[in-house]
């Protein structure tokens, strides 16, 4: 395919990773065609990491040279899992975060952040995080407990010293989860993040007594219990993921956060990415390295 260029208020990166994500597989074979029909052939990935090229009419701040990460424009819906990726929204890549792990950030920096802000998170906040394990479930549990939120998380058994490990309090998912949550949380959970689109959201909204407490990045049965099913904010340079990527960096210096890595897969290996990506078994994020 012809190489893309920074258009106005867009820089080009030289991609040195970028991330994969369920949405990606979702595209791939064919589940959002009616609601996301697709112009082939296309280019998957949304987020990446690399160096500066070109810098669009109107864009400061950056320069070629620079190492940033970032996101696509979302009107596309994709086209970092590629040598040269043109992103909308991008912050500096900070030296605490590798390649890997900054090309597998934005999205689900962005994704997080935007829950987190609906669901209004903040210090006294219980946040339950369903599949906490995966790749936004890890960044919501940094960011949320970085907000002063007590977060609990869903994964299984193999995975609860690492969920503690990043700021969460582990629980199972599954059969029992409303006696467990209570067990851990006797005041209640105030709101809920659902990553794991596993068909849970009638517990789920039971647990906090509202539909409007619950959120899902997952389950696109959601409008079924009145749940919200959130989609990116929009095409462009969002504010809020921009403040998003911003704190996410912060943090990172800080030594507040990191991004697990679950797989790294070079671009040749895209296919074994997305079967790991399907089992839905991954721990962290997914990422595609050049």
């Amino acid at each position: 395919m012809p190489e893309p260029h920074a258009g106005p208020g867009h820089i080009r990166v030289a991609v040195r990773a970028s991330g994969v994500t369920p949405s990606d597989c979702y595209l791939r074979a064919g589940r959002f065609r009616d609601m996301m029909p697709l112009r082939l052939p296309h280019v998957l990935g949304v987020d990446a990491a690399g160096v500066v090229d070109e810098v669009g009419q109107g864009v400061t701040g950056v320069r070629p040279g620079d190492a940033v990460f970032g996101i696509v424009h979302l009107a596309v819906l994709g086209g970092t899992n590629a040598e040269y990726a043109v992103l909308a929204t991008w912050a500096p890549k900070p030296d605490e975060l590798s390649w890997e792990e900054a090309g597998g950030a934005a999205a689900n920096v962005e994704t997080a952040t935007r829950v987190l802000d609906r669901l209004k998170i903040g210090t006294g906040t219980t946040l339950l995080i369903e599949g906490a394990a995966g790749g936004v479930g890890t960044v919501a549990i940094q960011l949320a407990a970085a907000r002063g939120a007590t977060v609990i998380g869903t994964a299984s058994a193999r995975n609860h010293e690492f969920v503690a490990g990043l700021g969460a309090i582990p629980t199972t998912y599954g059969a029992g989860l409303g006696e467990r949550v209570t067990a851990l949380a006797p005041d209640g959970v105030d709101v809920v993040l659902d990553c794991a689109g596993s068909g849970s959201l009638p517990d789920l909204v039971d647990l906090t007594g509202s539909p409007d407490r619950v959120v899902t990045v997952a389950d696109l049965n959601a409008a079924k219990y009145g749940v919200h099913l959130t989609r990116s904010a929009g095409p462009g340079a969002d504010p809020q993921a921009v403040e998003g990527l911003a704190a996410a960096a912060t943090l990172a210096q800080q030594g507040r956060f990191t991004v697990p890595v679950a797989a790294s897969f070079t671009l040749g290996d895209a296919a074994a990415a997305h079967q790991l990506s399907e089992t839905g078994h991954a721990r962290g994020k997914i990422v595609l390295t050049l």
